[in-house]
């Protein structure tokens, strides 16, 4: 009996359904430890300490909608899917659509190797092909065993999102990254002081049990996923300065600057925009959509032949 490894990999969808239970679960506890069980009712005690939990409880909130707001954006978003027949322009199409791209910019320069046929009528230029979607693969593209399709400049299938982070929704991958650290960090912090009293409360039955269990669980799942996504955070700012995803970390070769690195500016702008006001909210301008193809995955410009 042969095993399928492709239906195998989308099985992976089914356990990713019960990871955003487990996301909307851990939401919940710490909502319920943190707004219900230890500020909330301080912001009856008065004075100096109600301001402060009335200022976490505004900066818990704006995180969590900022969170949520990022984490249904990278779920419901494609992360970039390949035009049906797609093709690369050639260069008289390039210059006949007056487009302000160069050659170089639009597609990648080996792509264009013996445009020519033996006859002398022009050949599209070589391209990658995908075997399984039966389609042509622009750069940086790549097909994913999980979702049973070419992705667009794909990054990796992220099973807590049930769904590949592309070139169209990581940005919004990574506002997730930075939101969700950043709240699991103030959770831990602001939850400190009571997993400290945690031991002196349970033994002078201060506190009911049932709250005593959430504070320390809600403590210790923070506090683990903030050591955790510290490393993913670090881990893709470095990929996002030199314009780099994670499949192709194993395709750069050492000693050689990568083709894609432009310098830390435009690297950024290729994922975030140009719009400054929308940098930290998962939103993109449909400016940047029509003046910088690299937000919509099909064209990416490369370094030239001197800066290589």
């Amino acid at each position: 009996m042969e095993i399928n490894l492709f239906k195998l990999c989308s099985g992976l969808k089914v356990i990713g359904y019960f990871m955003i239970l487990l996301v909307a679960a851990i939401i919940s506890l710490s909502y319920y430890a943190v707004v219900v069980v230890t500020w909330g009712p301080e912001l009856l005690s008065g004075g100096l300490h109600s301001f402060l939990a009335f200022f976490i409880i505004i900066l818990f909130h704006f995180l969590l909608i900022m969170l949520l707001w990022s984490y249904f954006m990278v779920v419901f978003k494609d992360p970039g899917s390949v035009p049906n027949n797609w093709k690369p322009l050639t260069e008289e199409e390039v210059l006949e659509a007056g487009s302000s791209l160069t050659l170089s910019e639009s597609i990648e320069p080996e792509a264009f190797t013996s445009t020519h046929s033996a006859d002398g009528r022009e050949r599209r230029p070589q391209v990658g092909y995908c075997s399984r979607c039966q389609n042509g693969k622009p750069p940086r593209c790549h097909h994913c065993s999980v979702c049973q399709r070419c992705v667009l400049k794909m990054d990796h299938h992220c099973v807590w999102v049930v769904n590949c982070v592309g070139a169209r929704n990581y940005k919004f991958f990574l506002l997730f990254l930075l939101y969700t650290f950043l709240e699991t960090t103030m959770d831990t912090f602001i939850l400190l002081p009571n997993f400290i009293d945690f031991f002196s409360e349970a033994k002078n039955h201060s506190t009911s049990p049932g709250n005593l269990a959430v504070i320390f669980l809600t403590f210790v799942l923070n506090l683990a996923f903030a050591l955790s996504l510290l490393c993913f955070v670090v881990m893709h700012v470095s990929l996002l300065s030199s314009n780099t995803t994670t499949i192709e970390v194993h395709e750069k070769r050492r000693g050689i600057r990568w083709k894609y690195d432009l310098g830390r500016k435009k690297n950024f702008e290729q994922v975030f925009g140009t719009k400054k006001a929308l940098w930290f909210f998962p939103l993109v301008s449909k400016e940047d959509l029509n003046n910088m193809p690299a937000l919509r995955g099909l064209e990416f410009p490369t370094l030239s032949d001197g800066e290589g």
